[in-house]
């Protein structure tokens, strides 16, 4: 889906401008493109504060003409980590984890103001980082699931606050809360 919506000739290269009519789930992440068609497709880094984990999230978006203030849409992302501590059955240890997920998201605006939230999985494989340790999982499959809100102030400063949520007890330093306010240019 996301190779045919980058794919489609409609692209324009206008930037997206803040406001009330952004998807309520638009916000800290870099505005890669609008199409004509209403898609948006927005991209960032991802970084934990401690440095452990690192990725990039892609996030493809659509506020339907005849719904005006709601939005969908899709987002991929990846992440990282490297040593990671993981407290297991017999021992503790450190372990390095690699995930790629998708999860759809759906949100709703109430002028500046708007609610959103997503669900989705993600595959993710991991190996201790420091020896073998058989009792840990080696990876599989996990749910994702999160909301946000996003505030738009006098439409030049924007704020957002999103919950993340990976239900896997190995995965739990992949759980995320994200605020953020800036100004977009």
């Amino acid at each position: 889906m996301l190779i045919a919506l980058l794919l489609l000739p409609t692209l324009s290269a206008t930037p997206a401008l803040a406001g009330a009519d952004e998807p309520a789930y638009a916000g800290d992440d870099t505005a890669l493109a609008r199409l004509d068609n209403g898609v948006q497709l927005l991209g960032g880094n991802v970084q934990s504060p401690d440095g452990v984990t690192s990725g990039f999230r892609l996030t493809a978006g659509l506020s339907p003409h005849d719904l005006p203030s709601f939005d969908f849409g899709a987002e991929i992302r990846y992440r990282e980590s490297n040593d990671v501590p993981v407290t297991s059955a017999t021992r503790d240890t450190l372990l390095d984890t690699t995930s790629l997920g998708g999860s759809l998201l759906a949100g709703v605006r109430f002028g500046a103001f708007g609610l959103y939230a997503k669900s989705g999985l993600a595959g993710w494989q991991g190996k201790a980082a420091s020896g073998h340790a058989p009792e840990l999982s080696q990876g599989g499959m996990t749910r994702v699931n999160g909301f946000g809100a996003r505030l738009d102030f006098d439409n030049d400063w924007v704020s957002r606050l999103e919950v993340e949520r990976v239900d896997d007890p190995a995965l739990e330093h992949l759980n995320m809360v994200t605020a953020s306010v800036h100004l977009p240019f």
